[in-house]
């Protein structure tokens, strides 16, 4: 699968500014948290932004006396790695039973349910495509 990218909350807040941004300061991403009502020191969040460019999750470059970072992960990626660990975790990789488990859970409309059947009759086409090859 790839590279697993487990975070936390914040560490996915502070991604998702990124995410949003493309690129932002220190200063920048603090003060997105603030809106946000995330009452963090600045330094708090250079710290968090330092870990998690050790993770190799984000990356920076100096401009002038400031760090501009970026994300070196896509929003796609971090789902998929942190999805497939909570599914491995709680239903012992059974993609079955986590798609249960939600349907269940959740109230469902019928706009969900349409929606979870053309993505597996979509799935089946490529399964029987592959199949064929």
């Amino acid at each position: 699968m790839g590279e697993t990218h487990q975070l936390s909350d914040l560490q996915l807040g502070l991604l998702r500014i990124l995410w949003d941004r493309g690129e932002a300061t220190a200063l920048e991403v603090h003060t997105a948290l603030v809106e946000q009502d995330r009452g963090l020191a600045p330094t708090t969040v250079s710290t968090m932004l330092s870990r998690l460019e050790k993770k190799g999750t984000i990356t920076h470059r100096a401009e002038g006396r400031q760090f501009i970072y970026r994300s070196l992960v896509s929003e796609v990626e971090v789902r998929r790695s942190m999805l497939s660990r909570v599914t491995d975790y709680f239903f012992g990789g059974d993609v079955g039973a986590l798609v249960s488990h939600l349907v269940e859970g959740k109230g469902v409309d019928p706009d969900d349910v349409a929606r979870l059947q053309q993505l597996l009759a979509e799935r089946s086409g490529e399964a029987e495509e592959d199949d064929d090859a």
